[in-house]
């Protein structure tokens, strides 16, 4: 099997729905720690995105006043 590589609207998705079971408070200590685990995984992930991207664009910025 191929592991999709995910997006930042993918992982903000995966977000949501992770904070939705999380507030429906009817996951178990295990479950809540798996699923607090992986979005944490997934805000690291969308801030190295962001981060990269302001990169990018400042960089292209940089090279367009040339």
């Amino acid at each position: 099997m191929t592991k999709k590589k995910l997006t930042y609207k993918n992982s903000i998705d995966q977000l949501e729905t992770t904070i939705a079971k999380i507030e429906s408070g009817k996951v178990s200590v295990d479950e809540l720690a798996d699923l607090v685990k992986n979005a944490a995984n997934l805000i690291k992930g969308c801030k190295t995105k962001l981060r990269d991207t302001e990169s990018e664009l400042n960089q292209f910025l940089a090279d367009s006043d040339e």
